[in-house]
């Protein structure tokens, strides 16, 4: 009935052209994005890594400004927001007809909805003609053209053969740039692939299968497949790296899902990756990591705006199968961001409240600057990737009494009522961690020693990375499942080239020594690291462990040497992976050139001789 009815109201002239007009909005989009990630290769082959920084924030932009431009072009020629829902509903069925034969039919579906959500006034957001849920299958889809490259390549060895076709894997990828010593890394790789086997036989089906390009991020180059045997997959990655003396190295071999995922983590950067049927990559990396959600992998290919999609088709899957209410979220109470969770839901909900304290001078405009920094920028593991939202609603009945007058009095300006829903015009939504506080508090000393060891070692990675996190409060802090130690709280960020790092002035005389007050000016961009250790050390166990491993973190030298670096154009080294699996960290034919190089180079550059080796 309900079809038949759709089919009587194709009536409207101008349906098929608006939804030829939307199709061609999201081609643009798509093919920028797909070039920008193409040039990935150069920018790596050329060792461009400002480029590549430049190239990472400037994608981000894409796909707001092709939206906005879709949005003017339908206003101008078809009037768009005067147009009666009998016509968008017209416009949404040629558009599902254009994306029969579509290699992207699930972000053009997104696209769809965000130009119409942004033309439409929220009470017109029926599904009817939006895509709630896909109209388009994405399974199985490859590009048929013949001189097209298929999503993956298979390769089948047997273990006579196993090195060539390692050697034939590298090669395939056409990377312009020489190798120091392929034939060694590939014996490197080759003695890991082994090891992983044992002596277990090699099955008919026996395979490898990569992905046809490779992953580029921050200054490496990553391989991703899996290796097949019998009824047993294996995930892999093999990161390449440039050497001081620009030629590439195979750097290190990932193995299995817990490898993967932290290479495809929530903290990190997106990948740039060249590929003609997302959807596709996406359904082969779940292969290699089942636990992994598809909005998440959809994020690291740098899609975040399905990702966003697809995570709020779970999010409303989750509350129409939960019963629990929303609260007020566990540990100390922000100043600038009022959070609340579901705690059936591993998420937290952050909304920018309407005033702050006296001390926090700054704006809602200035908070989200903040946050979009972050989002643009390289996140070496340690700020966790936030989702945006406008105008969402929630049932008003899961709202605990408390949140529910928490959020009326600090959000006012943010909160609509419409019938049984609360309407939020702005909102964050962050993985839920374990603030550091709270688990320092509940530790076992072995697990205070690795908290704080991993602070220290965040803070240099951050700073390295040309981020003065501002408040660094414990409490800022969280704990990941793997022990990993991520920053969450964006106000008070800044660049660090932006800051002017200070020693405290001596004092003066004795009435400046015993002065309770700050007898020195302070800037506005002025930071004291010596200044921490009251607000940090407070507990002589943390103190004990956080002085041993870290005390440069209190010297003003400490934050100016890598000033000095970044301004010198120095791009911090992020690996993704333990040190010890590093190939060039146990020795073995030619590699102690390439380690003394490197060494003396960041020695000539700092006066930290390890600084930008460690392992995020």
């Amino acid at each position: 009935m309900k079809r038949a009815a759709a089919l009587q109201i194709l009536a409207d002239p101008r349906a098929l052209d608006i939804a030829q007009a939307l199709i061609e909005g999201f081609d643009r989009h798509y093919t920028l994005f797909r070039q920008t990630s193409a040039e990935a290769k150069q920018r790596f082959e050329q060792a461009d890594w400002h480029g590549q920084q430049r190239a990472q924030a400037q994608r981000i932009e894409f796909y707001d400004k092709r939206v906005e431009e879709a949005a003017e072009r339908l206003e101008r020629e078809f009037l768009a927001s005067l147009l009666s829902s009998e016509t968008w509903q017209q416009v949404k069925l040629y558009y599902i007809g254009l994306l029969i034969e579509h290699h992207q039919p699930e972000l053009a579906e997104t696209f769809f909805n965000s130009v119409t959500t942004k033309i439409l006034h929220r009470s017109y957001f029926k599904n009817d003609f939006i895509f709630v849920r896909p109209a388009v299958s994405t399974e199985y889809i490859e590009n048929d053209e013949p001189a097209a490259t298929p999503t993956y390549r298979a390769y089948y060895p047997s273990r006579d053969t196993l090195r060539e076709t390692l050697v034939r894997i590298v090669d395939h990828y056409q990377l312009k740039r020489e190798f120091e010593d392929l034939g060694r890394d590939v014996e490197f790789v080759l003695g890991a692939l082994q090891q992983q086997l044992g002596d277990v036989k090699l099955r008919a089906n026996f395979q490898i299968q990569v992905l046809a390009s490779l992953f580029y991020r921050n200054k490496g180059a990553y391989i991703v497949g899996k290796y097949i045997n019998g009824f047993h997959e294996t995930p892999f990655a093999l990161p390449i790296l440039h050497t001081a003396r620009a030629q590439l190295v195979i750097d290190a071999v990932l193995f299995g899902e817990d490898e993967l995922l932290l290479l495809f983590s929530f903290a990190r950067a997106y990948f740039m990756v060249e590929m003609e049927v997302p959807s596709a990559y996406v359904q082969f990396l779940r292969s290699l990591m089942p636990r992994k959600p598809r909005w998440e992998i959809y994020n690291a290919l740098g899609l975040q705006k399905q990702g966003k999609n697809v995570f709020y088709r779970d999010f409303l899957y989750h509350l129409r199968h939960s019963t629990d209410n929303f609260r007020i979220a566990p540990g100390i109470k922000g100043m600038v961001m009022l959070v609340f969770d579901l705690p059936s839901f591993p998420f937290v909900f952050k909304v920018i409240k309407d005033f702050y304290p006296p001390q926090k001078d700054t704006t809602r405009e200035q908070i989200q600057g903040k946050y979009l920094l972050v989002k643009s920028h390289d996140r070496v593991g340690r700020m966790a990737d936030t989702l945006e939202y406008s105008n969402v609603a929630f049932p008003l009945q899961r709202f605990e009494g408390e949140l529910l007058a928490e959020l009326k009095h600090f959000c006012p300006s943010l909160l609509e009522e419409e019938g049984d829903s609360l309407v939020l015009e702005h909102v964050y939504i962050e993985r839920r961690m374990v603030p550091l506080n709270i688990y320092l508090q509940e530790a076992s000393p072995e697990q205070v020693r690795h908290a704080v060891i991993e602070y220290g070692n965040a803070i240099k990675d951050l700073v390295s990375a040309n981020i003065f996190p501002g408040d660094m409060l414990w409490k800022n802090f969280g704990i990941t499942r793997n022990g990993k130690i991520v920053f969450y709280d964006y106000d008070e960020i800044e660049y660090l080239t932006d800051c002017n790092l200070r020693k405290v002035p001596e004092p003066r005389n004795a009435e400046e020594e015993m002065s309770g007050e700050v007898w020195y000016t302070v800037g506005p961009k002025d930071v004291f690291p010596e200044t921490f250790e009251p607000f940090l050390l407070g507990n002589p166990q943390v103190r004990k462990v956080f002085m041993e491993h870290h005390p440069d973190r209190l010297d003003a030298a400490f934050w100016q040497g890598h000033k000095d670096r970044i301004l010198a154009g120095h791009v911090h080294d992020v690996f993704p992976y333990d040190r010890d699996k590093r190939f060039r960290r146990r020795g073995g034919p030619g590699f102690s050139s390439f380690e003394s190089s490197e060494a003396a180079m960041l020695a000539a550059a700092s006066t930290e001789a390890q600084l930008g080796q460690n392992p995020i």
